[in-house]
């Protein structure tokens, strides 16, 4: 037991005398959706260099399984004190990953894809440094992370926010209740998470049949208004086929994104 002890005190007393290398990472909201005590409302977060420490958790089997590795991964390269995944907005968790990935291999992603026109496949190499952000909406008071539409047919005023990291791993787990009892419910469970009052009522279950009851119409309405305005990191670039022509494509998130292949 005391050599146990011992061993954990010296293994503990050498990290924090290792100072790990960081970076200051712009995210694409500028921080003007967090509280203004929070490090994030400076529209920044600090992130350190991968180590084998966090390429261990890349090949963990059982992280894999359970589908949060890249939530661990991001939450062990979170250098800002009191910041985690579940803290961010999503668009701004996609411009850490991506900076996680430019840090640790660098900005060249090669990654097999399809020719949509012919269904044949090359290789090409994704410049992941040239992502652009989408900023926030100019003009628009992101401060409560609270936005107000009103529905053009039912004449229903709702409010609705942008989705963090905590909504979205309580909507995963919602998703994997339903998926087990043969039901999808992608589109209202999000829903149910994305609005916050429907005519000044926002208790749950005013919301949630109000969700059920939506017009599919007044869904994409809102849909559309969030991609809008939710600031976040443009996953997609310009590809030159085989053919010479240019095809604006996304980019595919294979094993090799964060575990490319030795030498490439």
């Amino acid at each position: 037991m005391a050599e146990n002890q011992n061993k954990k005190s010296i293994e503990s007393s050498f990290e924090k005398k290792l100072t790990f290398p960081t970076e200051t990472i712009d995210l694409p909201s500028k921080g003007k959706t967090y509280p203004k005590n929070s490090p994030l409302s400076e529209g920044k977060i600090e992130l350190k260099y991968m180590t084998t420490k966090e390429e261990d958790i890349l090949t963990s089997q059982n992280l894999i399984k359970k589908g949060v590795v890249v939530e661990k991964l991001l939450n062990s390269l979170i250098a800002t004190p009191g910041i985690t995944t579940d803290d961010l907005l999503i668009g701004d968790k996609n411009a850490l990953m991506i900076a996680a990935r430019i840090l640790a291999y660098g900005g060249n992603y090669e990654v097999e894809i399809m020719n949509p026109s012919d269904g044949d496949k090359f290789k090409h190499t994704f410049d992941l440094t040239t992502l652009e952000f989408k900023n926030p909406v100019e003009g628009v008071d992101y401060s409560e992370n609270n936005f107000t539409l009103e529905l053009p047919v039912s004449k229903v005023t709702i409010t609705f926010k942008l989705l963090d990291g905590r909504d979205e791993r309580s909507i995963d787990t919602q998703l994997k209740s339903l998926k087990k009892v043969g039901n999808s419910g992608e589109v209202s469970t999000r829903l149910k998470h994305v609005i916050t009052s429907v005519n000044g009522d926002d208790s749950k279950q005013t919301i949630n049949t109000f969700v059920e009851n939506m017009l599919s119409k007044e869904s994409l309405i809102l849909r559309d208004e969030i991609a809008r305005l939710n600031p976040d990191i443009s996953l997609e670039q310009d590809v030159e086929m085989p053919d010479g022509e240019t095809v604006s494509l996304g980019i595919p998130m294979t094993v090799e994104f964060f575990w490319p292949k030795a030498g490439a």
